[in-house]
């Protein structure tokens, strides 16, 4: 046997406890492997044979995938791939593929190109005639969904918010009015101030759910209504991996012309102009904007 051949079968091997296994080979394609959130024991078999057997495993950083493929006993390359060197590397992976190897192409945890870089790798491979497989396996949107005790039928997921306050309100209030759970990631220095700002543009009564660190010992869900929630994190030093999820809004019938004006004019007696117009948007359900527009127009009217 040549030392090539030996040197090949000995890479395309995996090992699950005290056993190892040889992985059978794959075609030159792009694989986008779910790797674990957190639990280890997560890792499919399916998984575990794709990153055998590919070329090179394109990763964020090779230090955490490493964490990885040592516990496996996973002898292939790493190359780094993130957004940062994203223009250097892709290059490089088409000339793999080229030379009729297969690229895994994993995150740092879950399901690649689920809030993390891959999306213009995918779009080049394609372009090339290349395959692209999916090999499912953990996500942090869907095990914090399954848990979470919220409607699963319709789902929106959001990522991570804007960091500065005027895009983040404004991505909030495009999002209010949506039918579905929503599903958010997001920092956890940032948490407690997101659920306050979540209160005060969804709701303070609307159902959410704070999942953290999910799969791992410390994993944790706290649930309540966003203003429950917004008090719980006031302040708190929030450790780990957070997902956000928030219950569909209620359905809510749209107020008329008049109901609007009483309720306004109600409101206006005792509170400015900007409180009377959140306090009877979030009561109505209609567009803030709309209502503040309309309050500072009987204002003016009364004034």
């Amino acid at each position: 046997m040549s030392t090539d051949i030996a040197a090949s079968e000995a890479r395309n091997r995996f090992s699950l406890g005290e056993h190892a296994f040889s992985a059978p080979r794959l075609e030159p394609a792009l694989y986008i492997v779910s790797t674990p959130i957190g639990n280890l024991g997560d890792i499919t078999v399916r998984a575990l044979e794709t990153l055998a057997a590919a070329g090179v495993i394109a990763c964020e950083d090779t230090r955490v995938t490493a964490t990885l493929t040592q516990r496996f006993s996973l002898k292939t390359p790493l190359m780094a791939y993130h957004e940062h060197n994203a223009d250097k590397q892709r290059p490089k992976i088409l000339e793999t593929l080229a030379a009729g190897e297969a690229v895994a192409l994993v995150s740092d945890a879950g399901t690649p190109l689920v809030s993390d870089p891959g999306y213009r790798l995918v779009r080049d491979v394609l372009a090339e005639g290349y395959q692209v497989v999916p090999i499912p396996g953990a996500s942090a949107p869907l095990a914090g969904l399954v848990a979470s005790g919220l409607p699963s039928d319709t789902v929106l997921f959001a990522g991570f918010l804007p960091q500065k306050g005027g895009p983040k309100t404004r991505r909030l209030e495009e999002l209010a009015k949506t039918p579905a759970t929503l599903v958010f990631f997001e920092s956890p220095h940032r948490t407690g101030a997101t659920l306050q700002l979540m209160s005060d543009v969804l709701g303070a009564d609307r159902e959410g759910v704070v999942a953290r660190e999910l799969t791992k010992r410390f994993e944790t869900f706290e649930r309540g209504s966003l203003a429950e929630l917004a008090t719980r994190f006031d302040g708190a030093q929030v450790k780990g991996e957070i997902v956000i999820l928030i219950g569909p809004p209620e359905d809510r019938q749209e107020a008329s012309s008049d109901d609007l004006d009483s309720l306004l004019q109600a409101a206006l007696g005792d509170m400015p102009v900007s409180a009377a117009a959140k306090k009877v948007a979030k009561a109505t359900g209609l567009d803030r904007s709309e209502v503040y527009k309309r309050a500072l127009e009987l204002k003016t009217d009364g004034s």
